[in-house]
């Protein structure tokens, strides 16, 4: 039977390692299917089967089929060792000699171990030409120009896979990809099985160009599909370059405008026309393609050889009419969309997830101490962090990181160079501003920060317009008229700003635009405000009214006369909605004191005549100073324990942000003197650790002793850290709930015990052994570990002066608290204590207080006298999960630890002839057990209930029931608002101490 493919001639295996009749019965289809006689005429001349005579021979001939005899002649005359190594030349060539593999495969060749061990050479055309593009797309791709284009980088350092996401027509989640080469992978997220070109969209910065560069590195490597022979890159907006009249052909577009082949090219071209799937295409940048060009005036083209206008071309590539079957790949900005029909895959690149921000963390900086700082950082900022999520400005961040360590690491102090929010914009927006640069083979931009605002004025002022008016109305999204309005032009709208989208109203889909980030439309708002001349002094502090909440007083008459009333509270802006999120207009105000700081006018100089300058300047700083003053006048003061306490709010948090973002040490003196109270309470103000960089560069001008109260904040142990510069200050610093574990313990030791100051301590151990005077000891729901635990309770069994311990919600285990049950043996002045590890499982709850009990004291016996019991006041904390709690399981805990707590209370200490527990409520998840060294202890009046609104169930509650049968001390238990069905409580209704109702 005929095969498809092959001539009419039958094909006839020959007998074994009878070669050279191969050769001769399969002739006639060899002479048909051997194309390239070139190849095998080099490799018998490589490995001296043919003489140059013989070459010159098979040269002569007139034509390819002729030249095919010819060949066949001369290896059939020289014997079977000849005629095999022809045969592995034709298999180990399988580019050059594709229409021969399935006669190969039939014929059963496998040659000798002799033969295997010759060398071939690959002179073919096609694969020549592919080893030509994999050494130029590798040599292209290995280096990423960075940083407003001003220096190169190796892409291998840089490059880190992003989310990507398949996504459905209406861009709805199919489910993300896992690597670059499942683009090309037919199984998943095909969404038309007609179309050829993947799409791939995202907003600017967040990696589309850097990962067709990796794409193209991985071909290059042969790392990607080794199907695919060739790899064809374009830029769209070099489609914009050419003329309306300019035509050629597709080959002239493919070899003369990106790789020209070195041989052959008419034969190279024809493999291709003959296997477009072997192609893959990229497209960068649909949306960077601009041309008055009108396609719909031009007929589509199907044809290889007929010329077109280029875009004609790209328009037929991309529709599948010209190289059918290839594969192509097109990216752009989110907001621009391409027809359907073409679509064989859309994949939505959404920038670095937390994962991918610690790899690419730990890719930067492989020193750990440096990465653990940074990584610190920007827990400590979370505007920051999400910053990190577009790569590029992932990159910037890390790079003004960079600069900042070094130059701390110059200096044991804080250095002057130290890098602001305002820094980091300022650098993004001239990288932006130079993507209009043009580039060249052999210089790079060389324009200066100052020199590239100056030339992007223009668009400087019109976007900041846009976010202007916008955040004036607290509006973030702008119609195409709003737009336009503010004179942005097409090629402001290409930097990246803006992104753009489709914003549904009621003529139907409309174009809508959107800053990349809302710190980027407030940092483009205050731009406005110092780069426009009308802008006045009223004009520019327009946001700072929002700084004043409800309740604050009207601000006092001595304020500048330029100052509206409402601007520090009273009858404005902030009484509208006490609700409102205003952290846009915050950031706003943020980066106009940065952007005004001295340290910005070198760049300004050149933006904004020196007058209005100074006229802004010299208002901002009335402004502020006369803010901080009045925020702090105006707030309720305490006097308590010798101290005039104020409790500030989140307001003061942002006011500190802004006197830090002007990195003025003057502003730093004049706002401490600012602060009359020694006592600063800012608990609950929703402080990040960066803040206290802000708090310290303020707080270490201040020359009295002061008490700092940052419990319930976001600290952390780099906050801490931040910290050092004000503690010489000192005398009560609280630091409850902000996740510190015993690194931050380690910088408190180092500091505080420098100044010996301190009377009242949030947290660390062997301050206790310096500081004799402390008194006070809390640092509840943090990190502190078991060894924290150990160190700590160490400390407070050798101090003699301590009253109070507070250490609730840490994860000291089971080491820590024997440590503590250790120290509070016979201890002389100890009378408050708060331990519940809350971390633990529940079998291990409640069990804790076994362990605190004095095991020295024996039943029946009082304390010792002339002095208070060891736990005078210790406060039991029974932990409570609400709605997501495990108190289920947790319920047959507390049934045991009623007979514990019976046992060890009744007769295991001094409790014994007279503890009583009357019910086991609480709703601040604790009961105080109270004894003095004249009376009975005593179960104090319970505030709640840590039992109800759980998740206990009618097994929990038979448990219950069963323990008060062996419990006659407790009189009442309440499991209201639990999972237990009426019908399920009317079993225990005999049982009276069980309260349900």
């Amino acid at each position: 039977m005929e095969k498809q493919g092959r001539s009419e001639m039958e094909i006839i295996p020959a007998e074994p390692h009878s070669y050279v009749k191969l050769l001769k019965v399969n002739r006639e289809h060899l002479v048909t299917h051997i194309r390239n006689t070139q190849c095998l005429v080099d490799n018998l001349l490589q490995n001296d089967y043919f003489s140059a005579e013989d070459a010159e021979i098979v040269c002569a001939c007139p034509t390819q089929p002729d030249k095919v005899r010819k060949i066949l002649d001369l290896v059939q005359s020289k014997g079977d060792e000849v005629s095999e190594f022809f045969l592995y030349v034709l298999q180990q060539l399988a580019d050059a000699y594709v229409d021969l593999r399935p006669w190969l495969s039939e014929i059963g060749f496998s040659p000798s171990q002799i033969i295997q061990s010759k060398a071939i050479v690959n002179t073919d055309p096609v694969s020549r030409y592919t080893q030509k593009l994999r050494h130029q797309l590798g040599r292209d791709s290995k280096f990423i120009l960075c940083y407003a284009q001003k220096e190169e980088l190796l892409l291998e350092e840089m490059y880190m896979d992003t989310i990507m996401e398949l996504v459905n027509f209406n861009n709805e989640s199919l489910g993300s990809l896992g690597s670059l080469a499942c683009l090309l992978d037919p199984s998943t997220g095909v969404l038309n099985e007609q179309g050829e070109t993947i799409f791939i969209f995202g907003d600017a910065g967040v990696g589309k160009s850097m990962l067709l560069q990796r794409l193209q590195g991985l071909w290059a490597a042969g790392q990607l599909d080794t199907g695919l022979k060739f790899f064809f890159h374009f830029r769209c907006r070099t489609f914009s370059c050419f003329k309306e009249s300019a035509t050629l052909c597709l080959q002239d577009l493919l070899f003369k405008h990106y790789c020209y082949p070195e041989q052959d090219p008419e034969e190279v071209f024809a493999f291709l026309l003959r296997f477009p799937h072997t192609a893959l295409f990229t497209f960068d940048g649909l949306d960077e393609l601009h041309s008055d060009f009108d396609l719909s005036s031009q007929p589509d083209t199907s044809s290889p050889w007929e010329p077109a206008h280029p875009l004609v071309l790209l328009a037929n590539l991309l529709s599948g009419k010209l190289l059918k079957g290839a594969r192509k790949l097109l990216t752009a900005r989110t907001g621009t969309e391409i027809p359907r029909h073409l679509l064989w895959k859309k994949v939505l690149l959404r920038g670095f997830s937390p994962s991918h921000l610690r790899a690419y963390t730990g890719r930067m900086f492989p020193e750990r101490a440096m990465r653990q700082h940074l990584l610190d950082q920007l827990e400590a900022n979370p505007n920051l962090c999400s910053l990190c999520a577009v790569p590029l400005f992932c990159w910037i961040i890390f790079r003004c990181f960079q600069h900042f360590h070094d130059a701390f690491d110059s200096s044991p102090q804080l250095p002057d160079c130290t890098i602001t929010l305002t820094d980091i914009f300022l650098l993004v927006t001239e990288v932006h501003l130079n993507r209009t640069q043009p580039t060249s083979l052999v210089q790079q931009n060389t324009r200066s920060q100052a020199e590239t605002f100056r030339s992007g004025l223009g668009t400087l002022r019109s976007l900041g317009q846009v976010a202007y008016g916008g955040m004036d109305k607290s509006l973030f999204i702008f119609s195409q008229e709003e737009v336009q309005a503010s004179e942005v032009q097409e090629g402001d709208l290409q930097l990246g700003f803006l992104r753009s989208g489709l914003e549904l109203g009621l003529g139907g889909d409309q174009q809508s635009y959107e800053f990349l980030h809302l710190t980027l439309q407030s940092f483009f708002a205050a731009l406005f405000l110092v780069l426009d001349d009308k802008v006045g002094s009223q004009e520019l502090l327009r946001f700072f009214q929002e700084w004043a909440p409800p309740e604050e007083a009207a601000a006092p008459s001595c304020y500048p006369p330029f100052l509206p009333v409402h601007c520090l509270g009273g009858r404005g802006l902030a009484r509208e909605d006490p609700f409102k999120n205003k952290d846009h207009f915050h950031f706003t105000n943020l980066f106009l004191c940065g952007l005004l700081s001295k340290g910005k006018q070198k760049l300004l100089q050149h933006l904004v005549p020196a007058a209005a300058l100074r006229r802004k300047r010299k208002a901002l700083w009335a402004h502020l100073f006369a803010s901080l003053r009045s925020h702090l006048k105006n707030l309720p003061r305490v006097q308590s324990g010798g101290f005039n306490q104020v409790q500030a709010m989140p307001t003061f948090i942002w006011m500190l942000r802004c006197i830090y973002e002007t990195q003025s040490e003057k502003a730093g003196r004049l706002a401490a003197r600012g602060i009359c109270a020694n006592y600063l309470k800012l608990t609950f103000c929703n402080a990040y650790s960066a803040d206290c960089s802000a708090l310290s560069f303020v707080l270490h001008h201040f020359r009295k002793q002061l008490a700092l109260d940052l419990d319930n904040n976001n600290l952390n142990d780099y906050g801490v850290r931040e910290l050092q510069p004000c503690f010489s200050r000192l005398t009560v610093i609280r630091l409850s709930v902000n996740q510190i574990t015993d690194s931050g313990v380690k910088v408190l030791y180092e500091e505080l015990t420098k100044y010996k100051i301190l009377t009242f301590l949030g947290y660390i151990a062997r301050i206790l052994e310096e500081c004799k005077g402390l008194t006070h000891l809390k640092l509840g729901k943090n990190k502190i570990t078991s060894e924290g635990g150990k160190c700590l309770a160490l400390a407070v069994k050798n101090s003699k002066s301590i009253f109070e311990v507070g250490m609730w919600g840490n994860q000291i285990g089971d080491e820590g608290a024997k440590a503590f049950a250790e120290a509070l043996r016979n201890h002389p002045s100890l009378t408050n204590l708060s331990l519940l590890p809350v971390l633990l499982e529940p079998e291990q709850m409640l069990a804790r207080p076994t362990l605190l009990l004095p095991a020295s004291n024996q039943p029946g016996q009082g304390p010792p006298p002339g002095r208070v019991f060891v736990a005078s006041r210790i406060q039991w904390h029974l932990y409570r999960r609400r709605k997501e709690s495990r108190m289920g399981p947790a319920a047959e805990c507390i049934s045991e630890n009623i007979l514990v707590m019976t046992r060890v209370i009744l007769k295991g200490s001094v409790f014994a002839p007279f503890a009583k527990i009357s019910k086991l409520h609480g709703s601040h998840a604790y009961q105080k057990v109270i004894t003095s060294a004249t009376g009975p202890p005593v179960f104090g009046k319970c505030d709640g209930d840590p039992l109800i609104q759980n998740q206990i169930t009618a097994k929990g509650m038979a448990q219950l029931a069963d323990a008060l049968q062996k419990n006659t001390g407790i009189m009442e238990i309440c499991l209201n608002g639990n999972l237990i069905k009426p019908e399920e409580a009317k079993v225990f209704e005999d049982e009276k101490r069980i309260v349900y109702f």
